[in-house]
């Protein structure tokens, strides 16, 4: 079974770098012609077929809408197998990085230092964007995806780190720190 293709689905370019607001309004105008309102009258086999419709126009708004998970749709359309699991190894200085920056993040919040967690998040969304670029400029400009997959792994390194980063600092809004 081929993977659905959430830019067909969305009626959009098979692209990594899309304009986010207006897939936002595609997924809006999809969703307004689906509702089921529209199909109260309509045969069960239709009210049936459009909701299937509806169910993947917001899945593919949710693949779209994630540069992590729209990477994994334009690897999955191109044929490169994708997840954690069976993606090549990162490289070694990146899991130096990686590892450095994660002990720093540690370290930082033993010490509830909220002005070292926000510079070490600014660094590593400045490197997420760059990996963005990367997919975008290697994926959008012809290159062979299979060259390209690692920077799917930085991203979601990236991601996570990001995710925990803000949960620490979340926990501290109440200006303890």
């Amino acid at each position: 079974m081929s993977p659905l293709d959430p830019f067909l689905t969305l009626g959009i370019e098979r692209r990594f770098e899309v304009d986010l607001a207006r897939v936002e309004r595609q997924h809006r105008e999809l969703s307004r012609a689906l509702h089921p309102d529209r199909y109260v009258s309509a045969p069960p086999g239709e009210r049936r077929a459009a909701l299937e419709r509806a169910v993947q126009v917001n899945e593919a708004f949710r693949v779209v809408r994630d540069p992590v998970r729209r990477a994994e749709a334009l690897f999955a359309l191109a044929g490169v197998p994708v997840g954690e699991d069976r993606e090549p190894k990162a490289a070694p200085a990146f899991l130096m990085e990686v590892m450095e920056h994660r002990e720093a993040l540690a370290e930082a919040k033993a010490a509830r230092d909220r002005a070292a967690i926000e510079a070490l998040a600014t660094a590593v969304r400045s490197r997420e964007a760059e990996a963005e670029r990367a997919l975008a400029r290697g994926l959008d400009g012809g290159a062979d995806p299979a060259t390209l997959v690692g920077r799917l792994g930085e991203l979601r390194f990236y991601r996570r780190f990001l995710e925990e980063a803000d949960a620490a600092l979340e926990e501290w809004t109440d200006g303890s720190l």
